[in-house]
């Protein structure tokens, strides 16, 4: 591929991440908690506005809110930088089954969250679209 191509959905492949995930929100400036360590895939983002961590679901935080019951989708990577529409194409099949999500990018692909109740149907709708998914 050359920089700048769109990775269409037959070239790619998604993983389902094992377990329930939960997404919390704490204060602005909160330490991480070192028990983070112990969810093979976790998030932490910070802003002036507060810190998002996305987490294993058996993980307890002391959080201001807590969203439980997140399956985790990731892009089988990595992924060059130039690629673009990866997001938009996952997210415009999950809008079209009416199903809402949660994006995290790292360095090397993407993950989208979605409520596990949905996980069989966001399976379903991107498999019809394309999307191959690996064991």
């Amino acid at each position: 591929m050359k920089p700048g191509d769109t990775l269409n959905s037959p070239e790619l492949t998604l993983v389902v991440l094992e377990g329930d995930y939960s997404i919390h929100r704490l204060p602005p400036g909160s330490d991480v908690p070192d028990v983070l360590r112990e969810s093979a895939f976790s998030s932490i983002t910070r802003t002036a506005e507060e810190t998002t961590v996305v987490c294993h679901g058996a993980i307890e935080l002391m959080a201001e809110f807590t969203e439980p019951g997140w399956s985790v989708l990731k892009v089988a990577g990595p992924l060059d930088f130039s690629l673009t529409g990866i997001l938009a194409g996952i997210s415009g099949v999950l809008s079209d089954a009416e199903i809402s999500l949660f994006a995290l990018s790292t360095f090397d692909t993407d993950y989208i969250l979605i409520k596990s109740c949905e996980r069989d149907l966001a399976i379903r709708g991107l498999s019809s679209a394309g999307y191959r998914f690996s064991p």
